[in-house]
């Protein structure tokens, strides 16, 4: 290296490799910067030469590391002029063509690596570029001996040629004699892969492009104006790619050749002070800001390799914001060795280069490579997500009164308007025709099983009412509008409970519910005032996913139930043998009051036949819904209007067995269109679109299914008429009645407490279900004011006699996987990243209207075969286990642990632990199951909710924080650190620039490293290693 070269090296903070052209190095020798441990220097005091050292990050100093440099060039230099943007590499290489050279274009890059396959009209399926170490090096070296040229402002391809020719001219990196020819060489034209070639061109007819004598007539530094040449006549942008680019993107044009009249390789990396637009060059229409040039000797395959290793690192996140921001060549070469720093090296006996490798489902997050050494400490990265949510300020305990409620109001309004235009979206019209239909039949289905139990005081009817009034209240008003608000078996119970203490005691129903109500209504009020929804940060993934595992397997299991009791309405013969002639006149006892007027206006004497008067009929039907005699025939059974003539026993295997074909149709469906967003069949368009409606196309398929094949299979049946079940009640019912002592307005509070804890589990674990982090929700939380608004719908409810409704986990859970949204402008090869869920109040609101106004679309509801909403059942209890940790763990029992999926929780906890986990939480769910399905005990349901969080707490005894952080949440105030971790984790921090000493996290003092104690430890010396 001569005086010049050494200056040049200081000046930018870079110590150059012995092996330099003209120094008498061997070609090809690469040095990776390797620092070995030494002696300890002497105590030294800088003199005035090394006061006078401009650059910091000198690689003469022993203590150069790569990141440092690189943190201090992102957090210093922030001028506009060098924000960074999206790139788009594109690789040209110098190929030969009819005897003319040209610019070739063979790979590119948005986030993955593509390459022309042979013959050059198929673009390879994107893949991780993988380096070899080798070329890495070879990139570093080339780049410390190669022109640098930052912020050079050109405006066309001829001047930016001339540029570059003069600077490596004068560095010796090229013969001058050579200028003339490079010249025409960098001015070819640009063959992209996705304009086909001219037949004339095919033919070899075409001239040279850029001829040598348009080139010499610009002289020897040419002048602004584009070459004739350089554009071809045929060129048009990629525009169809374009979509694949984001948004403000900006062009990194590299190209590569081999040519015979060099004897050494030269690079060139170039910045421009501003992007221009170099239309030609590029295959789409952006703005160029950087360009490299790496030229080779014939036969030196390095040039590729080494654009490669160019085109990868701009498009890493770091490096990329390193080179727009690079004040020098030291910059740069610390951003490339930073890169190398992060590099996996994969040894060449295990791994073929030549496989192409897959892009991961998830790109890791380069935070950590952008924080200095003590914020890594405690840093948790990706794989640790933390969906706890004991530390949200919303959940924040305070003795303001309506502290809470005030702040969830300040946190919901300003989205307030929003929440009605982000439901305009074709997603969410999906979403409501899907949750409508899987929350209307079972409300129809609890409306049913109330009945049975209050007597028809609270029908189907009522149940229709009140999921319009609470839908349309809690979608207008409330502070998580993605839950919505339905019927549950818990609430069911406690209903029966009140009736029966009611009827055994002679009380009105009716009027004793409303005072429950209102008590219920003012204690869940108090609970706003005092903030006490706070204490739903105790509440951990534990029991969540205890709680919602429940509701789901409910969902699930119910779901067989209704459908296999299709087959005791249409039986099945399985005993061939079984005669079917006997019959009877059977008699419909459900009409039982309008028997005997039946048989007074007939004009049949019939009575002696089947007893001495009409009364045994009435006493049959006391206990039975129907009665059956053999002492009437055929045409005497007919006369009777509530009596059909029917052979026993009446097979219909038929209906059964396709009825149980269109549950697994709608299922099957379901989930294989739900999942064809992950195929790679159709656009992306396409594949979304059909996701979204999977629940709606496979009813309409199978609706259609069943109409074509004409069977009578039992449909959905909904009132049609808008009135109170009971025709002795009426809309309002009011708190004073004659039977009803008047204690009973006080003695109300005792059963309304039972009902506020089983109201404020129900809603609030459903609402800590929705607000978790991994559903990226971004408008916040509003637990104070859901239980506001649940306590209004209550008080409402009392009054005009309709069931408590309160947030259905797995409605709530398939209204929002039913709204995730996933990126759409994708690069090739990157997977769609899940962005959140379309927060917004249109279809709450929607499913609300629509199930008030279901009495006048009966005509469409009666044509849905029960079969195919069983199957949405299934589909809804399904979706909501997809996803589940408690799921996950369960299926480890039975996979040998060498197929185990890479979970975060196998890496950090020993398996046997994570099955005692998982087994205490199976115990807590079959408990659970217990008392919810013994009716004498089920009223204890909710305080059983609770004692799964006193489980968990007890849990701490067996498991370390640290464990239970990755197994589940942590309580508020603990914290995730080892107990048995003896380490002292000390933060490397470049002291060297430090006036005083500086004491470390631990508390032991460190000194500026021109200070060395002699006392010190010889391997903490040997731990201060430059890895490159």
């Amino acid at each position: 290296m001569d005086a010049k070269g050494q200056d040049e090296a200081k000046r930018n903070g870079i110590l150059k490799s012995p092996s330099t052209n003209g120094a008498g190095g061997r070609r090809g020798s690469l040095y990776a910067n390797l620092q070995l441990p030494t002696k300890p220097r002497r105590p030294h005091i800088p003199d005035g030469e090394d006061m006078g050292e401009e650059n910091p990050h000198d690689m003469f100093d022993g203590e150069y590391f790569p990141k440092d440099v690189v943190q201090n060039v992102l957090n210093n230099v922030k001028d506009k002029g060098h924000r960074s943007h999206h790139v788009f590499c594109q690789l040209d290489t110098l190929k030969s063509f009819n005897g003319n050279w040209e610019w070739r274009e063979t790979a590119r890059w948005v986030k993955f690596e593509e390459v022309v396959e042979e013959g050059g009209k198929r673009w390879s399926k994107p893949h991780v570029a993988s380096l070899s170490m080798h070329a890495l090096l070879e990139t570093r070296k080339m780049l410390m001996e190669g022109a640098l040229l930052l912020d050079l402002d050109v405006y066309s391809m001829g001047e930016l040629t001339d540029q570059l020719l003069d600077e490596w001219i004068d560095n010796n990196h090229l013969d001058h004699k050579l200028r003339q020819y490079m010249r025409e060489i960098l001015l070819r034209k640009h063959k992209h892969s996705h304009i086909p070639r001219p037949k004339a061109e095919k033919g070899g007819k075409l001239e040279t492009v850029a001829s040598t004598t348009s080139l010499t007539s610009m002289g020897s530094h040419g002048s602004s104006t584009d070459l004739e040449g350089l554009v071809a006549y045929d060129y048009k942008p990629n525009s169809a790619f374009m979509k694949k680019i984001p948004k403000g993107a900006e062009v990194c044009n590299i190209m590569v050749g081999e040519l015979e009249e060099l004897h050494d390789p030269i690079l060139a990396f170039i910045r421009l002070k501003e992007s221009r637009t170099m239309e030609g060059v590029s295959e789409v229409k952006l703005p160029t800001r950087f360009l490299a040039f790496v030229f080779g000797p014939k036969d030196f395959a390095n040039s590729r390799e080494v654009g490669r290793c160019i085109a990868t690192m701009m498009i890493d996140d770091v490096f990329r914001e390193v080179g727009y921001k690079s004040r020098n060549l030291a910059d740069l070469i610390a951003g490339l060795d930073e890169f190398v720093e992060q590099v996996t090296v994969l040894p060449p006996s295990e791994w073929n280069p030549k496989i192409r490798i897959e892009p991961p489902q998830k790109v890791q997050s380069q935070m950590h490579r952008r924080m200095s050494s003590a914020q890594l400490i405690g840093y948790k990265g990706d794989d640790d997500e933390d969906g706890g949510h004991g530390d949200d300020p919303a959940l924040a305990m305070s003795k303001i009164p309506c502290y809470g409620l005030i702040q969830d109001i300040k946190r919901k309004l300003p989205w307030y308007l929003s929440d009605f235009k982000d439901g305009i979206h074709i997603q969410c019209l999906a979403a409501f025709i899907y949750v409508f239909l899987g929350t209307f039949t079972p409300n129809v289905t609890f409306g049913g099983l109330l009945g049975q139990a209050t007597d028809q005081y609270m029908g189907v009817m009522e149940c229709i009412f009140a999921a319009a009034v609470t839908g349309i209240l809690f979608a207008l008003f409330g502070g998580q509008p993605l839950n919505i608000l339905g019927s549950t078996g818990p609430m069911l119970v406690l209903e029966t409970i009140i009736y029966n203490l009611c009827k055994d005691n002679g009380w009105d129903f009716m009027p004793a519910r409303v005072w429950i109500g209102l008590w219920t209504s003012l204690i869940i009020l108090l609970i706003v005032f005092f903030n006490l929804s706070s204490a739903v940060k105790y509440i951990t993934r534990f029991t969540e996913e205890s709680f919602a595992t429940l509701i789901a397997v409910i969902f699930i299991v119910e779901a067989f139930k209704k459908l296999f009791s299709i087959e005791t309405d249409y039986p099945v013969n399985f005993n061939q043998k079984e005669q079917v002639d006997d019959c009877a006149c059977v008699f419909n006892c459900s009409l039982v009051n309008n028997t005997m007027e039946y048989f007074l206006s007939s004009n049949t004497t019939t009575t002696s036949t089947i007893g001495t008067n009409l009364t045994y009929v009435f006493d049959q039907c006391v206990n039975n819904t129907n009665y059956s005699t053999t002492g009437l025939n055929e045409t005497e059974c007919n006369t009777f209007r509530e009596a059909e003539w029917l052979c026993s026993p009446l097979y219909s295997a038929d209906v059964f067995f396709f009825s149980v074909l269109l549950f697994l149709g709608t299922v099957g469906i379901a989930i294989t269109l739900k999942d064809f967003k992950l195929s790679t069949i159709f656009p992306t368009f396409v594949r979304s679109l059909i996701s979204d409606f999977a629940v709606l196309i496979s009813i309409i398929i199978f609706v259609v299914i069943d109409v074509l094949c004409g069977l009578n299979t039992p449909k959905l049946t909904v009132p049609d008429k808008f009135q109170p079940t009971r025709s002795d009640r009426g809309w309002w019912i009011s708190p004073v009645s004659d039977k009803n002592p008047w204690w009973i307005a006080v003695a109300a509070v005792v059963p309304a407490i039972l009902s506020v804890i089983l109201i404020f589990l129900d809603q609030q674990i459903t609402a800590v279900i929705v607000n978790r982090k991994e559903n990226k929700l971004k408008k916040g939380v509003g637990y104070h004011l859901d239980m506001f608004v649940v306590a209004i719908t209550v008080a409402i409810h009392s009054l005009l006699g309709l069931p408590w409704y309160v947030a259905a986990t797995v409605s709530a859970l398939a209204h929002i996987n039913s709204l995730k949204k996933e990126s759409e402008c994708t690069a090739p090869g990157e997977k769609p990243s899940f962005l959140g869920c379309r927060e917004q109040r249109l279809t709450a609101l929607a499913i609300g209207v629509l199930s008030g106004a279901a009495v006048f679309i009966t005509n469409i509801l009666k044509v849905i075969p029960m079969a195919v909403l069983y199957g949405v059942f299934f589909f809804m209890g399904f979706s909501a286990l997809r996803g589940m940790q408690f799921v996950d763990r369960l299926f480890l029992f039975v996979q040998p642990v060498k197929y185990q999926p890479d979970l975060t929780y196998l890496r950090h906890v020993q398996l046997y632990r994570v099955h005692i986990f998982t087994f205490v939480q199976i115990a807590c769910l079959g408990i659970l199951w217990a008392v919810k399905s013994v009716k004498i005990i089920s009223i204890g349901f909710p305080l059983m909710v609770l004692a799964t969080g006193l489980v968990r707490k007890i849990m701490e005894c067996y498991y370390s924080q640290y464990e239970l952080s990755y197994l589940d949440d942590l309580l508020p105030g603990k914290s995730p650190e080892k107990p048995d971790d003896k380490e002292t984790i000390i933060g490397r921090v470049n002291y060297a620039f430090d006036t005083e000493p500086v004491l470390a996290v631990n508390g032991q003092e460190k000194k500026p490293v021109f200070f060395v104690d002699e006392q010190d430890d010889e391997h903490k010396l040997n731990n201060a290693t430059s890895h490159l």
